[in-house]
């Protein structure tokens, strides 16, 4: 498998990292209307997989998004799919979810081991913090299940407040 997504990388670029490439299909203009009207994208360690699996006859893993937050990130770019974009959101979620609990792990660690107290008190802060977007993205995800009903028109009017950015965590990209 590994193989084959080094294969696809290489499409792009040669010694391109399998994880550092997204696929994305979709069908040419002659295709009937039926297969133009969708298209599919994501890793391409996801799709080596699920080629692997159907060239070999080996079962395919039930749970189709990968699970790495770096791969995640790249979903978010090929997700086209109101299905798709909303399941992207409650993996990412559910990775919060692992993170805190990882975090959480630390902070007793810090306690046990004697830390100074601001390292332990960070981590629950960082633990809760986590937990709180990953409760807010499983409210907000089922809304990318559904088109917007209103005009992008108005959404780029804008209200009268100004969104004020979180002070949660600095913005990485």
């Amino acid at each position: 498998m590994h193989d084959l997504a080094r294969a696809l990388a290489d499409q792009l670029h040669p010694g391109a990292a399998p994880r550092d490439v997204t696929v994305n299909f979709g069908a040419r203009r002659q295709a009937p209307i039926e297969y133009r009207s969708r298209g599919r994208g994501g890793p391409v360690t996801v799709y080596a997989q699920a080629l692997h699996a159907a060239l070999y006859g080996l079962p395919t893993p039930d749970e189709s998004l990968p699970t790495a937050l770096d791969a995640l990130l790249q979903a978010t770019h090929t997700a086209t799919a109101p299905e798709q974009k909303t399941a992207v959101l409650r993996q990412v979620a559910e990775q919060l979810r692992n993170a805190a609990e990882s975090i959480q792990r630390y902070q007793y660690r810090a306690q046990w081991d004697r830390f100074p107290t601001d390292v332990a008190e960070q981590l629950a802060t960082a633990h809760d913090q986590a937990q709180q977007i990953a409760q807010a993205l499983d409210r907000v995800a089922p809304a990318f299940s559904h088109q917007p009903t209103t005009p992008r028109a108005q959404a780029a009017h804008g209200s009268a407040t100004t969104p004020v950015a979180s002070p949660l965590a600095p913005r990485h990209r």
